[in-house]
């Protein structure tokens, strides 16, 4: 090999390994370094589902303790990760968190909110403390109300951030998870 041709070929494996990798993005292209701006609509998705899924917690430990199930413990335990993972969403976009209290049944009402989630525990846990089929049937309806209003949260049209569409779709399957396992329950003790 000549002195040029080795010269050549240093002078181009340089290159290559200086180039700047932050610049591309995974196929070469630029990455868009601007931030994600949210719309109105995944604000209020994201502040909605987070009180929903304290709702869902609340109201399986509150079952829990009445009827000493590991149904729902561990339910309530996966709704937990659920709000956490609404929480860390919220402290990315630097949002209002509506859960202001953790306190079991309590759900601070905010201005514009169209649901007193106050209203929805009582009615839930008043339910469900009929019997432990009645109880299962709550769990059922939660995780149903859960699934449409995760659905209806994605086909919204501004709808656009991945993170906020990712933690959407884990809280949907999450949800389809649990109605299977408060079904299946139902179906083997209540029918």
């Amino acid at each position: 090999m000549s002195k040029k041709f080795i010269g050549i070929f240093i002078m181009i494996i340089s290159l290559v390994m200086v180039a700047p990798l932050s610049a591309k993005g995974p196929r070469g292209g630029k990455q868009d370094q601007s931030p994600v701006v949210l719309t109105e609509a995944e604000i209020q998705n994201i502040k909605f589902m987070r009180q929903e899924e304290k709702l869902a917690r609340d109201v399986y430990l509150t079952l829990y303790h009445e009827y000493n199930t590991p149904i729902f413990l561990n339910i309530s335990k996966s709704e937990q990760r659920h709000m956490d993972a609404m929480k860390r969403l919220i402290d990315k976009f630097k949002l209002q968190d509506p859960v202001s209290d953790d306190t079991i049944g309590v759900f601070p009402i905010s201005k514009g909110d169209d649901t007193d989630f106050n209203d929805l525990y009582n009615e839930l846990v008043d339910r469900g403390m009929l019997s432990y089929c009645d109880a299962l049937q709550v769990g059922i309806d939660i995780e149903e109300l859960d699934i449409e209003d995760i659905e209806n949260a994605l086909l919204i049209e501004d709808v656009k951030a991945q993170a906020v569409i990712r933690v959407l779709n884990n809280l949907l399957n999450g949800s389809y998870n649990h109605l299977r396992a408060f079904t299946s329950r139902y179906e083997a003790n209540c029918e």
